[in-house]
């Protein structure tokens, strides 16, 4: 299977037009025309027929991410570093540590009423 075919299933399973396309590949700031794209969907005996790169094809696969799922959210340099800052607080200064939760412990059902060893 070409990439020309992986572009063509994928544009008919997503009923996208040469539009959605072309606005999915601009996400990932990869610019192309219409009559560019169109040579990719042409029959390959077809004198303007094109072979679809594997740039292209990676760009729309990232543009589609995109566009499915919305931009990534930028992140905090404190959060990747583990650091909570309170609202209110200096910039520097970290939040505590939240209190970790306490695990209650359930009986057993080996020591259950039904399963003890009567005395008598």
């Amino acid at each position: 299977m070409t990439n020309n075919d992986i572009l063509k299933k994928l544009r008919v399973a997503l009923k996208l037009r040469d539009d959605d396309i072309v606005k999915i590949l601009e996400l990932v700031d990869f610019r192309i025309s219409k009559s560019e794209l169109g040579a990719f969907f042409r029959n390959e005996d077809h004198p303007k027929y094109m072979e679809c790169g594997d740039q292209i094809l990676r760009n729309f696969l990232n543009g589609l991410v995109i566009h499915l799922r919305g931009p990534m959210p930028k992140k905090d340099a404190n959060k990747e570093k583990g650091i909570n800052i309170k609202p209110g607080t200096e910039k520097g200064e970290a939040s505590e540590k939240a209190p970790q939760k306490k695990f209650i412990k359930k009986k057993s059902l080996l020591h259950s009423k039904t399963n003890k060893k009567s005395n008598g």
